[in-house]
């Protein structure tokens, strides 16, 4: 190597563990995401409608405006999903007593069964992923991905 391919490397974060550690979690984000896509496949649910689905079962009467919030997303991307989950007869959306404009979002019941069955997927997956895990180093990887979260949430 010379000089400055020695001075150069200095100021590559290769080494430095935040860098490292912030591209792990990068690519372990990215793998759990496909593995979710393909353990959800024989319920025809994509990870994105799962999120909607979960936040909707347990927020009952959110708008579509409130759940795209809840989900970090723009409002075009429930509007997008939307469609299919209602098509599909899993989720209902009732205009709001007091605003017209306001879509209220409820699980059908059919919604729920298949939101159960996907529950026990997802909670399989996880399980799997966490097993070497303790749940103490599981609350502290937690805690320091909220952190990450409200640092670096853009409202």
């Amino acid at each position: 190597m010379n000089k400055k391919q020695v001075s150069e490397s200095n100021h590559l974060p290769w080494d430095n563990p935040r860098f490292r550690n912030w591209v792990a979690v990068a690519k372990a984000a990215h793998v759990v995401e496909r593995a979710i896509g393909e353990a959800l496949k024989p319920l025809d649910l994509k990870p994105a409608q799962l999120d909607m689905m979960m936040n909707i079962y347990r927020h009952p009467n959110l708008s579509q405006q409130e759940l795209a919030e809840r989900l970090i997303v723009g409002r075009s991307n429930i509007t997008m999903l939307m469609p299919a989950l209602v098509a599909r007869g899993l989720v209902t959306r009732e205009g709001d007593k007091t605003d017209k404009r306001i879509q209220r979002l409820a699980l059908t019941q059919a919604g729920s069964t298949l939101l159960m069955d996907a529950l026990a997927i997802y909670s399989s997956l996880i399980e799997k992923a966490m097993a070497a895990s303790t749940p103490e180093q599981c609350d502290i990887v937690g805690s320091q991905m909220m952190k990450m979260i409200e640092i670096l949430r853009v409202e």
